[in-house]
């Protein structure tokens, strides 16, 4: 199969047993235009929905009752007329109708509720347990709708190793002589269950046509869980914005994953919140920022719809997905096989397995959301990794807050250090498992934790926006350390006292001390330390010390070996990305700002185009030229040194310049 198309649209088409007439006004016509209109080269097609029902004749699942003909085998046919790919989309774990019929086959917590909606007076979803006869039924449909029709993929939806306390799954693992109160058995029961299911998924693709893409979709892709992520051909990272998971999520997510050379795409909505919302549309720069960000950071894109139940395409929908998607097709030569140039490796905590990941939490730790704002807001070229990665392609690693050192990981941090990689460690990162000394050399001692919550810091030094004549107060938990042979950038001061009912100053918290409290920010041998939570603390308060604090170290440690320097603003956004095979780079360039709409949406509705942005890339590559794309507009350029300049005259949400060698 070729590889995944740039301009999909994933068409939800979850529809109730009380509506009727389903599909009474699709017309091969409509769909046609419409897909046309949207400038779309692949749409996601429904054979099951969340309620149980199928949109085709199908032997093994109920027809939906207010459906009387093949509405998915002529949505196939009309697409395919057109050159329009048709992966298929089947619901897995989530069945209504299945649910009502067979009580005891739905998942459950350990309370005994149902996992999904909690009980059957309440509308709602039932999520299923593959460690019942519940598992055959998936597969024998799976088989009937891949040997049916010819489709072009499988996104096979809600579908994940949680956990669950049903009384199949609490006698198999009883068996096996494990404990059902144990979360972490339960869970690995599960997953061993799910890889199963991927298994048998694989040889029945294998078996009526090899190659066929798929993809499992849970909500999210977890970071550095490779069994899990390995049983897909390619990654559709679902992240709608203003649908629960925020303009953070993505990023996060796609600087891991694209960076482990596994195809991708972004999955985003036109809905002003998330699925399953009729009659909500985003502003069309909204949407044209998300498919940029795709474009960005190497990944292809998806915007998903719900078909009404009447089955007619919807005008004013395509219309601005078209808006969109036409500026994506102009982009698109300069967006495939791109590898992301980094400087930064940030060891996420999801990656490394600091944290249980859950698959209802859609963003990871804070500290990663800190970091990741702060690399993107200081233009700071990164990736997100894990353990496995090579350390060596990167000049600096980030060790967020969280990540205690054990045995392995200290011998590969060694090998990295010893070849001229350096640390930026912050929080308990670098301490051994049982948190009682560092096992990198930071030139201090541990000592505990900081007593004290709040404290305060103040820097040595100048910050980039703030001043060492004053210290700033520090909201996370903080670390004692001694100084045995580093440089210090930064020292503590204790609040006189911490604040109680009995013993408390003013309206929030107690006023610092001014007495030096020992060392705060240090630069020793591996790296810089950094004696609080940093990361989590900017992703949480957003003060501005967090972030110039690391700033100032990552500028320390890059020293003369950044590789880009802008004069973009801070929500701004800017990658450089390889295109090997054609000999060439493209520099991304990306601004809008999100601002927050009623209780906890953020939107994207007005984007001021920039002027005369300022570009200065360490490149020791003899240039050929310089232009912007999909414009072909030359620049001037000045290229001296190993150091490439140029302006990029304007920024209006998306500019790419192409730099030829």
């Amino acid at each position: 199969m070729d590889k995944l198309k740039f301009r999909q649209v994933h068409l939800d088409f979850h529809t109730s047993e009380a509506i009727s007439d389903i599909g009474k006004s699709f017309s091969t016509e409509n769909f046609q235009q419409m897909l046309q209109l949207g400038h779309v080269d692949s749409v996601t097609l429904f054979a099951k929905c969340w309620h149980g029902w199928s949109y085709y004749p199908s032997k093994i699942s109920e027809r939906h009752p207010g459906l009387s003909f093949d509405l998915l085998g002529e949505q196939i046919k009309a697409a395919h007329e057109i050159g329009v790919r048709t992966p298929i989309y089947m619901t897995i774990m989530p069945n209504t109708v299945y649910a009502r019929k067979h009580p005891g086959w739905v998942k459950r917590n350990k309370d005994e509720s149902l996992v999904g909606a909690p009980n059957f007076t309440v509308p709602g979803f039932y999520n299923f347990c593959f460690n019942t006869p519940y598992l055959k039924v998936v597969l024998d449909q799976l088989t009937e709708i891949i040997s049916t029709y010819d489709a072009d993929g499988l996104f096979l939806d809600g579908v994940s190793p949680t956990a669950c306390y049903c009384q199949n799954c609490v006698a198999s693992v009883l068996e096996r002589g494990g404990n059902p109160l144990n979360e972490d058995i339960m869970l690995l029961f599960q997953e061993e269950i799910y890889l199963s299911y991927a298994k048998q998924v694989k040889e029945i693709i294998d078996q009526y046509k090899p190659g066929l893409p798929v993809f499992h979709n849970a909500g999210h892709v977890p970071l550095g869980d490779d069994d899990v992520i390995q049983t897909n051909t390619h990654l559709e990272l679902e992240s709608l914005p203003t649908g629960g998971w925020g303009y953070d999520h993505f990023p996060l997510s796609i600087r891991y994953h694209q960076n482990k050379a596994i195809e991708c795409l972004g999955l985003t909505g036109r809905f002003h919140t998330g699925w399953g919302e009729f009659g909500g549309f985003k502003h069309p720069n909204a949407l044209r920022y998300e498919t940029s960000i795709c474009l960005a950071n190497g990944a292809k894109c998806s915007i998903g719809d719900q078909l009404h139940p009447n089955g007619k395409m919807d005008a004013f929908t395509y219309e601005q997905i078209g808006k969109v998607y036409a500026e994506v097709e102009e982009k698109e030569e300069w967006c495939v096989n791109v590898e992301n140039i980094a400087d930064v490796g940030l060891l996420g905590l999801e990656a490394v397995g600091v944290h249980k990941f859950s698959y209802v939490d859609y963003i990871s730790h804070t500290s990663d959301l800190g970091a990741l704002r702060i690399l993107q807001e200081c233009k700071i070229l990164f990736n997100v990794i894990d353990c496995k990665e090579d350390f060596t392609r990167y000049k600096v690693l980030i060790l967020p807050d969280h990540v205690l050192i054990g045995e392995e990981l200290l011998q590969k941090l060694n090998e990295y250090i010893k070849q001229g990689g350096k640390i930026l460690a912050s929080g308990e990162s670098g301490l051994s498992l049982d948190k009682s000394r560092f096992e990198l050399d930071f030139g201090v001692r541990y000592l505990r934790e900081n007593p004290y919550v709040p404290h305060y810091f103040k820097p040595h030094v100048p910050l980039k926006n703030l001043s060492d004549k004053t210290s700033y107060v520090i909201y996370s938990q903080g670390h004692k350390v001694e100084i045995i042979d580093a440089f210090e950038l930064g020292h503590g001061e204790d609040p006189y006292f911490n604040r109680d009912a009995f013993k408390f100053c003013s309206h929030k918290h107690t006023p610092s001390s001014q007495n030096n409290s020992g060392p705060e920010l240090v630069h020793g041998k591996d790296g810089i330390y950094i004696a609080w939570n940093v990361f989590s603390e900017y992703a949480e308060v957003g003060s501005l010390v967090q972030k110039e604090t690391v700033e100032y170290a990552l500028n320390i440690l890059l020293g003369e070996e950044k590789t880009i320097e802008t004069t973009l603003p801070a929500q701004g956004i800017v990658t450089l990305m390889h295109q090997k095979l054609n000999n060439r780079y493209v520099n991304h360039i990306l601004y809008a700002v999100p601002v927050k709409r009623g209780e906890d949406i953020e939107i994207i509705e007005d984007i001021t185009p920039l002027h005369g942005i300022d570009i200065k890339l360490r490149f020791d590559e003899k240039v050929s030229c310089v232009y912007l794309a999909p414009q072909m507009k030359k620049l001037e350029y000045k290229h001296e040194d190993g150091i490439l300049c140029y302006t990029v005259p304007v920024v209006d949400c998306h500019q790419m310049v192409v730099v030829e060698i």
